[in-house]
């Protein structure tokens, strides 16, 4: 059983800056691959990032690409979303999650485990 903690979100202005980060416990995070997804309220679920658990496949959604980076450090059990250039479209609860021996796929259907999320709300 895997636990996922996701920190680093609040209230950044437009143009602004944050990262994130998914902390795992409970299992070989090395094997995972690990997604960055999000809902806005009213919204479904959308994928974010993804990374492949080997590290070396990012998958990126149209709409973060070129601002957003995913990143993961196995040696303390962590994966990083960095987010520039925040437009207040970005607005939305960040959930982590994992997927064994994942290779960075945007769909959450794959993923076994998700973190309860942490807010990142860009004002204009």
């Amino acid at each position: 059983q895997v636990q996922l903690v996701e920190s680093g979100g609040g209230l950044v202005q437009a143009g602004g800056s944050l990262r994130l980060s998914c902390a795992a416990s409970g299992g070989t995070f090395s094997r995972y691959g690990m997604g960055w997804f999000r809902q806005a309220p009213g919204k479904e679920r959308e994928f974010v990032a993804a990374i492949s658990w080997g590290g070396s496949t990012s998958n990126y959604a149209g709409s973060v690409k070129g601002r957003f980076i995913i990143s993961r450090d196995n040696a303390k059990s962590t994966v990083y979303l960095q987010m520039n250039s925040l437009k207040p479209e970005d607005t939305a609860v960040y959930h982590c999650a994992a997927d064994w021996l994942g290779d960075g796929g945007s769909s959450y259907s794959r993923y076994d485990y998700w973190g309860q999320g942490t807010q990142v709300t860009v004002s204009s």
